[in-house]
């Protein structure tokens, strides 16, 4: 059978075809790497691999002071828990791996809740009616911030990197950091680290 070389416009059909290809797959690439879901390009955010730590008691340094308003508008701040024990988790209602977290949260939520220990969520960079829905639908029964700016990640940058979401810190009864998990938590993982920061400030009240 005889071979036809493609004209001249056939070919540069060709090459633009497999230019939009590669530049299709480099952006899925981006994406799976990503997830932007704040609102400008500016704003990227990562998901974590999950990894723990937990700060000796002589490494924790102050928690910094945070305040503002709930989702629902009440006024809240991290001054409010003194002596207790709070798990505090950034998310966000476009937030895949923080939708899987949820239930976990919840449970431990729940299950220490008798024992001085607080959850408070900081939601960050949201719609606050798609957040208000996220609440609802995941039966998430504790406060969360809103913070649209994402300001109070700022304030917590020595600690968790502020575009990692979701993100859980752990702060002790002395209003110190005990322990953070960057991405998303598991329920063994996240009932360790607040039953030892629990236990081992139970006596101090």
């Amino acid at each position: 059978m005889p071979f036809t070389r493609p004209g001249p416009r056939v070919r540069a059909a060709a090459l633009r075809g497999l230019a939009a290809v590669a530049v299709l797959a480099a952006l899925a690439g981006c994406a799976e790497e990503i997830d932007t879901g704040a609102a400008t390009e500016d704003d990227r955010y990562i998901s974590g691999d999950g990894s723990s730590t937990l700060f000796p008691s002589e490494d924790r340094e102050q928690a910094p002071a945070v305040e503002g308003e709930t989702l629902d508008g009440d006024p809240v701040s991290l001054a409010d828990y003194s002596g207790d024990v709070v798990v505090m988790n950034f998310w966000a209602s476009w937030c895949a791996p923080c939708r899987a977290e949820t239930p976990v949260l919840n449970e431990v939520n729940a299950e220490h809740a008798d024992q001085g220990v607080s959850f408070l969520g900081v939601n960050i960079k949201d719609n606050r009616t798609a957040a208000q829905a996220f609440e609802r639908n995941q039966d998430v029964s504790y406060p969360s911030l809103y913070d649209q700016s994402g300001e109070i990640p700022q304030a917590f940058r020595d600690t968790v990197p502020p575009q990692a979401i979701p993100s859980t810190l752990v702060i002790d009864r002395q209003g110190r950091i005990a322990a953070r998990v960057i991405g998303a938590t598991n329920y063994k993982e996240l009932t360790e680290l607040v039953s030892t920061v629990a236990a081992e400030d139970a006596d101090v009240q």
